[in-house]
């Protein structure tokens, strides 16, 4: 199955997306993954999340492929709709989550983490939106969440990517190991989590969230209104049709 839920540990739920060859989900994984987040963080079992990947990196956002294969806009509303969900599922589920980041996390892949409540990072690892090669916008809200505001802006409308080592020097992600070392890293974490009174620590997420000083999912779907107007203008699908015809920005040599 792409998206997996396995119990090993007290405790301790690791969900695991498994979309080769670079986890791009198609919107259907997005509500999926959404769904799964928040039953595992639903179940009285469950102290703590981790979030990871399989392959060569932890998320390359929507499936574009699917995205230009289909008539009309529904795909794109799916998409939109999907992310929406498995951001907020990430932020709203019950208890801590831990991302395992190895590789890249770009697009929808910032809106995950930037939503999660800790950070861990292979050595690898790179963070980036870019959004504005592909005539969209989106997840600006959670990438202010991990660089400080200047930086989110330079590297949102340079679609740079930032480095796991940038982002630990923030203050953002927690650790940064190499990559067969990630999960054992996160689930080092998770223990220390799940070894406190659950009643306290899913009390602690929900004060956490209701003291943050940014609304996540009103920002992130105010976004989006800017995403669908490139899209009836026709901009976004100049952008998407010539990533999948070469693989690269529009323009780009």
């Amino acid at each position: 199955m792409p998206i997996t839920t396995t119990r090993d540990e007290p405790g301790i739920a690791v969900v695991t997306m498994d979309y080769p060859p670079v986890n791009a989900l198609p919107s259907a994984a997005w509500f999926e993954l959404a769904d799964t987040v928040l039953a595992a963080g639903a179940d009285p079992e469950t102290s703590v999340v981790i979030l990871r990947a399989e392959g060569r990196g932890f998320n390359a956002g929507v499936d574009i492929k699917e995205m230009q294969a289909t008539e009309g806009f529904g795909a794109l509303i799916d998409a939109n709709k999907g992310c929406a969900a498995a951001f907020s599922a990430v932020y709203d589920c019950e208890v801590p989550v831990i991302v395992a980041v190895n590789g890249f996390c770009v697009g929808g892949g910032i809106g995950l983490v930037g939503n999660a409540d800790v950070i861990v990072a292979s050595d690898d690892a790179v963070f980036g939106l870019p959004e504005v090669d592909r005539g969209a916008l989106g997840a600006a809200t959670h990438l202010a969440r991990l660089v400080p505001q200047h930086m989110m802006r330079t590297l949102y409308y340079t679609a740079q990517n930032a480095t796991a080592q940038q982002l630990h020097h923030f203050g953002s992600v927690y650790k940064v190991v190499p990559r067969d070392e990630l999960l054992d890293a996160a689930l080092v974490l998770a223990r220390s989590i799940a070894a406190k009174d659950t009643r306290v620590i899913r009390a602690a997420k929900a004060a956490i969230n209701n003291i943050d000083p940014v609304d996540v999912k009103t920002s992130y779907l105010l976004e989006q209104r800017y995403t669908y107007e490139l899209n009836l203008a026709g901009v976004a699908d100049e952008h998407r049709d010539a990533f999948v015809e070469t693989g690269k920005a529009k323009g780009a040599k």
